[in-house]
């Protein structure tokens, strides 16, 4: 697309190019001119003009943005349409208080006395002119500026004056001609927010224009910068509109109450379920809440205060009707008022209000379906009715549900909390349920999902590991007395440790650490023999080997090759007598118990036989639990040598264990690591970084099963004091990413095994996930990026988080985190603001909303945000900066 060479020099040749050769045509010929510097450059040249080239180029990002949100908005859904215009007209009245800004900035310059501010109006007008990164359309952002500077300088009569005042005008005549060929779809866009053009354009020119938009800008990030996400579309798995909870997980239900609140029931039944600690969702009759006048104003009442009390303790709280009509029989203004009225008032008790609705006695007709449709909401029904409403006897409340459940082995069970036996049967309810195994999902802003096993349960319980105990043996040794000393070992150890006991919750008292002189021949074996070996681990637990020092290998007469790990007290000379051979090792594998075994050597040797590793299949965690496990991952061969020089004290094989096994190993995004998984994310990152070849097997004896760490979900909010990688940490993760970016996701990897041979491993198919653990596994992504300062790919992540689960709060604090680590503080503090509405008892997001406050320039706001953290945290980790913050405003 041709640029404009100059408006001033050279305008009948413009418009002549304009005219003629349009703007399709990126190699037209234009005059010959100057080549005139970007604005980057001509503010370097002109320091004093760079002020006014920023605010320039920040209209200009902001022009840009409401082209992009509003071109194609034909295409958009109304919905799509109504945010668009909504954020577009945010941007145009910011355009409008930046204008108003950098007249301040030509007022001031103008009234100034240096001889070279009329040479600082010309850099602008250079820029504005003729800067190479410009395009025709982009010079109409500043037409209203350049007017305005036009209307100033006619006040001065200088001569150095009259020229500007010349050269704007003829600035403005070209700005007319191009407004002329692009004016249908300017008016189209602009004309929402100030006055209407008229003249026919020259369409190819728009086209490219807005193409070349598009690589810079997108709808979806300009709506997340001004605080917006937008949801995938709500999941509609019982039927394209409604839900009866038949698709919902096997062993899950969802606990729903209707007719509320009341004025006592309602407490009651939140005071079961916080102790029993299971979600419920609450549909409410509007009429309960206050009223709507026909004006629209709304009168809530004193009941209006138990629906904000639940929406403020988490529960989801939906819409029941107005008056409880039977709505089948309802329809135009009627239907619309008993829907919408009590969605306006629900909105007016909390915002957060779920957007689901329950047709009263489960009547509806074709028209209502198609009201919720329009506003948004979504129709729950049950397939387990209590029938509260006519039993009168709890006892018989109880078994009624109990048999249905029974029978439907998973759905929505429909009570009222506005009646005592509702109240009396629920406890002896949730006893059998629970008894029996069954899951409580709740609404978590798009689909009913279990957020957590319940308080008090038995974790391990329920997941897929099916592990009893997890123990574990760390050896790191580094002072070795007749050995080479080791800088990394000792430190190495003491990491993974704390990664088992704190991640991955192995409890202390069963993970053995012996560092250096504690790391002696007999003290390692006795950790097997007196802890592990024979019946003194279980039969479904785990344990986990880890050993980081010396390795060794002696050739036997036979010419194989045995391994060897190098105790602290061992000699060189007499290392086949006093180190631990890798056959003993075996031998102390096959004599546990425990179902699944894993060793990681972050030594060198070679010399152990290996069979090939775990199945594939997609079922294969369902046989994980009845098949054991010997596994064994080393650093690499007999002739390697372990490169101790990773970043923060590590040796590079023990960091990349240490990244996998803080997310990155889990390659098919169950949520599970598998030995497989680790071995082919560790074995091919180590291989592209160092001269080492990991290898992996399983020892013989295994019965193709499957180590298994579950990832747990992280529960950290961002702020400042939440740690990111050295530079040299993040050098080295960047090199592993692009050596596993170059590979076949798909293909299975080829690794090493430790008689120098080749086996490929195969990651198993990850099963069907829901729309939480999706996004929660974003977030978690979103926070491995932050820590790498990789901001644009973290808030891309957090992003994907909140429009799988809009009322993601942990997700929303991140991302306006993110924003405030890239200095970007006005779209920090929106999604601060959007975290509060989520979640208003979250402190940190005050804290981190008054940082952001701060350097946004908004004293007050940020004084509010600093006091209420101090309120919530009074002696939190940053209530000391909090009150400085206080002292400074």
């Amino acid at each position: 697309m041709p640029r404009a060479p100059s408006f001033r020099l050279f305008l009948p040749s413009l418009l002549l190019t304009l005219l003629v050769a349009g703007c399709g045509d990126k190699d037209a010929q234009a005059p010959a001119a100057v080549t005139q510097p970007s604005a980057q450059a001509a503010a370097a040249a002109d320091p004093a003009a760079a002020p006014l080239l920023g605010a320039l180029q920040k209209q200009l990002d902001g022009y840009r943005r409401i082209i992009v949100l509003l071109a194609d908005e034909e295409q958009q859904s109304a919905a799509d349409r109504t945010t668009s215009t909504r954020i577009g007209q945010q941007l145009f009245h910011d355009g409008l208080e930046q204008r108003g800004a950098i007249a301040t900035q030509f007022d001031t310059l103008l009234r100034g006395t240096s001889p070279q501010r009329f040479a600082t109006l010309g850099t602008v007008l250079d820029y504005i002119e003729s800067a190479p990164e410009l395009f025709d359309a982009d010079r109409l952002a500043f037409r209203e500026v350049l007017r305005d500077l036009h209307e100033r300088i006619g006040a001065d009569s200088s001569l150095p004056a009259v020229k500007l005042h010349q050269r704007i005008g003829e600035d403005l005549e070209a700005l007319d001609e191009i407004e002329r060929n692009y004016n249908q779809e300017l008016t189209r866009i602009f004309s929402r927010f100030e006055r209407t053009r008229a003249i026919d354009l020259k369409r190819e020119k728009w086209d490219d224009y807005i193409a070349h938009l598009h690589k810079d800008y997108s709808r979806e990030a300009i709506l997340r910068d001004y605080g917006v996400i937008e949801p995938y579309p709500m999941s509609m798995k019982d039927s394209d509109r409604e839900i009866f909870g038949r698709d919902l997980p096997p062993k899950t239900v969802v606990l729903t109450f209707d007719d509320g609140p009341h004025k006592a029931y309602t407490d009651e039944v939140v005071a079961i379920l916080k102790r029993y600690d299971v979600p419920g969702v609450f549909f409410e009759v509007g009429r309960n809440l206050g009223k709507v006048d026909t004006d629209g104003k709304v009168s809530l009442g004193p009941m209006a205060k138990i629906s904000r009390n639940l929406m403020e303790e988490g529960y989801a709280v939906g819409n029941h009707s107005l008056t409880h009509a039977q709505l089948s029989r309802t329809t135009g203004d009627a239907l619309r008022q008993q829907v919408l009225d009590t969605d306006t008032l629900l909105k007016d008790v909390d915002s957060k209000r779920a957007p689901l609705f329950r047709f009263p006695y489960g009547a509806r007709n074709a028209e209502g379906l198609q009201l919720l449709n329009e506003a948004g909401l979504k129709s729950i029904m049950w397939n387990i009715d209590s029938m509260d409403w006519a039993d009168p006897v709890p006892e018989s409340i109880v078994q009624r549900v109990l048999d249905q459940v029974n029978k439907e082995q998973r759905g929505i069970i429909l009570f009222h909390d506005i009646h005592d036996r509702a109240v009396k049967a629920l406890p002896q309810i949730l006893d059998r349920l629970i008894a029996d195994g069954y899951q409580f999902a709740g609404w978590n802003g798009r689909d009913f999902s279990v957020a957590r096993p319940r308080k008090g349960s038995d974790r391990d319980a329920t997941v897929t590991t099916g592990y009893e105990k997890s123990w574990a043996i760390v050896v790191g040794i580094d002072n070795y007395a007749k050995w080479p000393k080791l800088e990394y070992a000792s430190h190495d150890a003491q990491a993974v440790a704390d990664t088992l006991t704190g991640q991955f919750g192995f409890p202390s008292s069963q993970v053995i650490v012996l560092k250096n002189e504690q790391a002696t021949r007999n003290n390692i074996l006795a950790a097997f023999h007196d802890r592990l070996s024979d019946d003194r681990t279980g039969r479904n637990d785990r344990v986990f080997v880890f050993f980081a020092g010396h390795g060794a290998t002696r050739q036997l007469a036979s010419g194989r090759d045995l391994g060897y790990i190098i105790p602290v007290d061992s000699d060189p000379k007499e290392f086949a007598t006093d180190a631990i051979a890798m056959t003993e090792i075996q031998n102390i594998a096959e004599s546990m118990q425990a179902k699944h075994v894993m060793f990681v050597m972050d030594a060198c040797y070679s010399g152990l036989g290996l069979t090939r590793g775990g199945p594939s299949s997609s079922s294969f965690l369902r046989e994980n639990a009845r098949r054991s496990a010997r596994q064994m991952l080393t650093a690499g061969g007999a002739d390697q040598q372990v490169a101790d020089a990773g970043p923060n004290g590590h040796s590079v094989f023990t960091w990349v264990l240490l990244q996998a096994l803080a997310g990155k190993g889990d390659l098919n995004g169950d949520g599970l690591i598998t030995g497989t998984e680790l071995a082919a994310y560790v074995a091919p990152a180590v291989s592209a970084v160092s001269q080492q070849t990991p290898a992996f097997g399983s020892l013989p004896g295994s019965q193709g099963g499957e180590f298994v760490f579950q990832v747990p979900d992280s529960q950290e909010y961002l702020n400042a004091d939440t740690r990111q990688l050295t530079a040299d940490a993040i050098a080295l993760n960047n090199k592993v990413d692009a050596a596993q970016d170059a590979k076949n996701s798909e293909a299975p990897v080829t690794v090493a095994d430790l008689q120098g041979g080749k086996a490929k491993l195969v990651v198993p198919t990850a099963g069907p996930a829901s729309d939480r653990q999706r996004s929660q596994q974003a977030n978690d992504r979103g926070l491995q990026l932050y820590r790498e300062k990789r901001y644009d790919q973290a808030a891309v992540q957090f992003a994907e988080a909140l429009k799988l689960r809009p009322d993601f709060a942990q997700a929303a604090n991140n991302l306006g985190f993110v924003y405030y680590r890239q200095q970007r503080y006005p779209e920090a503090a929106r999604w601060l603001e959007n975290t509060l509405k989520i979640d208003p008892s979250r402190a940190v997001a005050y804290l981190n909303l008054g940082d952001a406050y701060v350097h946004a320039g908004d004293k007050a706001k940020a004084k509010q945000a600093y006091t209420t953290y101090l309120a919530l945290q009074p002696q939190g980790s940053g209530a000391a900066q909090a009150r400085a913050q206080l002292e400074k405003l």
